[in-house]
């Protein structure tokens, strides 16, 4: 789904994953750490995608810069992260971006 997101200014958190071959926990794990980004202050919403490719980009919408910082120091969150690194990818970027315009159809 798309998400429905305030009028600019706001922030947006883009991960674009390759995942490895290893499935141990992903999918639960992913649920829970969608769960508990709805429950930070300062979360907006979230839109993903996974190509067959394994291609995944995920971007959550942030009302600032200090909601992010505390998301990505929560302490299941650092758990998930790690297990990103030593599990689920083979590769990562995370990058952050002020959006000043928002448009679209609805």
């Amino acid at each position: 789904m798309i998400a429905r997101t305030p009028e600019p200014p706001y922030y947006a958190v883009i991960f674009t994953s390759l995942r490895s071959d290893t499935e141990q926990d992903y999918a639960v794990t992913a649920e829970r750490m969608l769960e508990l980004a709805r429950e930070q202050p300062g979360f907006l919403g979230v839109e993903s995608a996974r190509g067959a490719d394994g291609l995944g980009i995920t971007v959550s919408y942030w009302r600032d810069e200090a909601s992010i910082r505390a998301w990505r120091v929560q302490a299941e969150h650092r758990e998930a992260q790690r297990r990103g690194r030593t599990d689920w990818y083979r590769a990562f970027r995370t990058r952050v971006a002020h959006v000043e315009r928002d448009y679209g159809l609805e």
